[in-house]
């Protein structure tokens, strides 16, 4: 009697936690962890020394993985990622750690998040049994704002968050202070227009708020696109922004978030090319990218795409459509780039050229075009 083959395991989702120097991401992770909601995590951490774990330890087994009394299981990051992360799989799938169901991991306060994507994205093998769930972005409601106007960086881990968590708000105790939270939470609204805003220290940043933000909804196990893409709110925030008075030397202006739409079905070569030709022109600036595609050669299994910068994630295609709306949905978050340059550039695949554009079939024809995308 042959043996039935063996499924592959669920993907395991992985939250990136982030946010600058002092914006206390290390505290709020101290809170997660004592958390039920938190118990089977694996934690990677860039240093033990750097949070205040030593009352949650009950096990040792080795240098770098310790068990909490939470169940969360904690490793530092001093090397590569890929490794950190291969290890912790080899060590679960031999029986040596307890299993684990979620991965939360703490960049440094300068870190730029996009590398981090880029491996969980682009590894052969780490792609298979991974799947990012969501970036969590910390900021300091009173120097958030300083922060946003001396550092770039502070600016990319805001713009590509999932879920932003504000610290600190119990200290906004004058009218000076009060109205500079205000200012940043409307530059925050502006920078990052589909992540909600949640104020740790009024309880709102629980396991359950910053976690489950992936494509799938977790009480129900089915795609919630618009909940995912925010596409709604980033429109919204990018008609908004066009009564917004720019001012080019802010980091966080040279930031756009927008949507680009269609009713129509798109032919898997059209959206191929675009997707090249955005990330072959403009991939260091195109921070991140989420959508959602009625092709033409199969209009009943949307393909879903994620990607960071130059990178993309191997699309999938879901079953069916989760809900009536069956626009194909990209939402985009740039640098540097307008997004009217982009939206032109999406007509012309589309059949919609612009005046001394080149249409899609030129772009198609020309052998000079980059190459589709093999599925």
């Amino acid at each position: 009697m042959s043996e039935e083959p063996r499924l592959p395991p669920e993907p395991i989702p992985v939250t990136l936690l982030t946010g600058f120097l002092g914006a206390g991401k290390t505290t709020l992770l101290n809170e997660l962890l004592q958390q039920p909601g938190l118990a089977d995590t694996a934690v990677l951490i860039n240093e033990f020394g750097e949070i205040g774990l030593d009352h949650l330890l009950v096990q040792h087994f080795d240098d770098a993985t310790v068990l909490l009394a939470s169940g969360c299981l904690c490793c530092t990051v001093r090397g590569d990622l890929v490794e950190g992360l291969e290890q912790l799989l080899r060590r679960m799938d031999n029986g040596v750690i307890p299993p684990f169901r979620r991965v939360v991991i703490e960049t440094t306060g300068l870190a730029d998040p996009a590398p981090i994507l880029h491996v969980l994205m682009m590894h052969p093998y780490l792609v298979m049994r991974f799947r990012l769930d969501g970036v969590v972005t910390v900021v300091d409601a009173v120097n958030g704002a300083a922060t946003l106007d001396e550092h770039p960086e502070s600016v990319r881990q805001a713009a590509i968050a999932d879920r932003i968590v504000l610290t600190k708000t119990d200290l906004v105790d004058t009218p000076e202070r009060r109205a500079g939270l205000d200012a940043l939470l409307a530059r925050l609204s502006r920078l990052a227009p589909g992540a909600p805003v949640l104020d740790a220290a009024k309880g709102e940043a629980t396991p359950a708020a910053l976690f489950e933000a992936g494509l799938y909804d977790p009480s129900t196990k089915i795609p919630d696109v618009s909940r995912w893409l925010a596409d709604e709110a980033v429109a919204a925030a990018e008609e908004a922004s066009r009564t917004h008075a720019h001012d080019e030397n802010r980091h966080d202006e040279r930031i756009r978030a927008f949507t680009v739409a269609t009713d129509a079905p798109v032919s898997a070569a059209a959206i191929d090319m675009f997707l090249e030709l955005v990330r072959g022109t403009h991939g260091s600036k195109l921070l991140r990218l989420k959508g959602i595609v009625k092709l033409a050669e199969d209009p009943e299994h949307p393909l879903v795409l994620h990607g960071v910068q130059h990178v993309l994630h191997p699309p999938s295609q879901l079953p069916a459509w989760p809900d009536d709306d069956r626009r194909t949905r990209l939402v985009m978050i740039v640098r540097d780039v307008e997004p009217a340059v982009i939206k032109r550039l999406f007509d012309a695949f589309m059949g919609l050229p612009a005046p001394d554009q080149p249409d899609g079939r030129v772009l198609a024809d020309n052998p000079l075009a980059p190459a589709t995308m093999r599925r």
